[in-house]
């Protein structure tokens, strides 16, 4: 380290200087073990997440649930089963985002984690529509939790140039879930193993998630960044120092010289998103994430019973669906390759537009083999922009108000799962197939001119340049 960053840290390191010293961290085994951890238990978090849509036939098959809503808002339906686990995801990341700002990302990372566990375990014994939709939305909340703070304590753990490659391999891992999830779907869901529903069984089993916390919280430590921002000046040191000793014991060489400024990093307050720079960009990602969620959710929580609507049967749906979900964790691997490489908004901008094309494509089709292809290719598409925009979001505010930001504009795609659920069940009944990929397709138009227009740049610039 150089004399001048030494001294700096005689008063203790500021957020800023650690910001400096960790981008010029190369990537060694010891920083992609914190991100696959840390992805692991977002596998969890992605399986209780994404086995709505799998789940859904057994609960029409069971009569706890319709495939249709009687009324626009309708109770008894999929779209209500649906609507609870958002308005929960909604409730999570706008008033309870906030947390991992307040008491630590891993200590968040860990609650939040073992919340949405219990309240899935409870809910899977559920045998009518309101329990089965009070309990999806209490572990909704947990799961909303969950997602604010994986995002932002990934965006603050690696280095500037590696950020987009790392929320690929995270999603990659994540995503991972869906064709596992897919797979239990399809084998247990027509079944009643032990006289049991299959798919309560779906349902227990994304619960060993819980047995990984605690070893997951021990391997990794609290964010050097949240640490000094909160004053913790000595921890935070003893965190990062330990941090660069390994990576330079990994790479054989000396660290760089640090080259940032350090820069005065005050406690953030949620009025500060929409002042100055940061008012544009919350009215862009609020816009943004309001619109993308119709095009990701209204295909991966509907797409067994799109296909049945198609004309095909529940088991050889929940097949098709399995072939589908094995490209979730192919977008993020494919944008291994893309992410660093060129600007994150125009990826988006791209992304959108192909989930419009190849859903309008998807919804003129009745073979299996063209349903099968366009709806691996709408996968792709979903999940290329899912790892794009969580880690866009994260790079565009300061550490202070990290996550009360992305939890707020975040929470604008769970508010809108909740009505968009409906339609797309109002759209399903009354237009079949090529109605909702019409709404779809219109939301993705509004979601790349929300992002072309208004999103700034993040390529290869450090969080601290980003959020001036």
């Amino acid at each position: 380290m150089s004399p001048a960053a030494t001294q700096s840290f005689k008063g203790g390191p500021s957020a800023g200087l650690i910001g400096a010293r960790l981008d010029r961290l190369p990537m060694t085994r010891t920083m992609w073990t914190r991100v696959c951890l840390l992805s692991l238990g977002g596998f969890f978090e992605f399986y209780d997440l994404f086995f709505t849509g799998y789940i859904a036939p057994g609960l029409v098959r069971s009569g706890i649930l319709t495939s249709t809503t009687p009324g626009l808002f309708g109770t008894s339906g999929i779209a209500s089963f649906v609507a609870a686990l958002f308005a929960g995801l909604f409730i999570g990341t706008l008033l309870f985002g906030f947390v991992a700002d307040r008491f630590g990302r891993r200590t968040i990372f860990t609650v939040s984690l073992l919340w949405y566990t219990a309240a899935t375990i409870v809910m899977a014994f559920q045998t009518d529509a309101f329990g089965l939709n009070l309990w999806r939305f209490i572990a909704g909340i947990g799961i909303g939790v969950e997602l604010v703070t994986i995002d932002t304590y990934l965006a603050e753990l690696v280095p500037k140039h590696v950020r987009g490659r790392a929320f690929a391999v995270n999603q990659i891992i994540q995503f991972a879930a869906v064709p596992v999830v897919a797979f239990l779907a399809w084998q247990l869901v027509p079944q009643a193993p032990l006289g049991l529903d299959g798919w309560r069984w779906v349902v227990l089993i994304g619960a060993v998630g819980a047995v990984f916390v605690w070893w997951i919280r021990l391997k990794v430590p609290e964010s050097p960044r949240w640490l000094a921002q909160h004053g913790h000046a000595a921890e935070a040191e003893r965190v990062l120092a330990e941090l660069e000793a390994s990576v330079e014991a990994e790479s054989g060489a000396p660290l760089p010289p640090v080259s940032g400024p350090e820069i005065p990093t005050p406690r953030g307050r949620f009025a500060e998103i929409w002042q100055g720079p940061y008012f544009a960009r919350t009215f862009m990602l609020s816009v943004f994430n309001f619109f993308q969620t119709v095009g990701f959710y209204g295909f991966s929580n509907w797409v067994p019973t799109l296909l049945i609507a198609q004309g095909i049967a529940v088991t050889t749906s929940l097949q098709y669906t399995f072939i589908i979900a094995i490209a979730a964790p192919l977008g993020p691997l494919l944008g291994v390759l893309l992410a660093d490489r060129f600007e994150r908004k125009w990826l988006l901008v791209l992304a959108a537009l192909c989930v419009a094309v190849f859903g309008l494509a998807f919804a003129q089709q009745n073979q299996a083999v063209w349903l099968i292809v366009f709806g691996v290719l709408i996968t792709l598409s979903n999940t290329i922009m899912s790892f794009t925009f969580h880690c866009y979001q994260a790079e565009l505010y300061p550490t202070r108000i990290r996550a009360l930001a992305v939890g707020f504009v975040y929470s604008w795609s769970r508010l809108s799962v909740i009505f968009s659920s409906f339609m797309i069940a109002f759209f399903l009944n009354g237009f079949g197939a090529p109605g909702v990929f019409a709404f779809i397709a219109a939301s993705m138009g509004i979601v790349m001119l929300s992002i072309g227009l208004l999103g700034p740049r993040v390529r290869n610039r450090s969080l601290e340049q980003i959020s001036q």
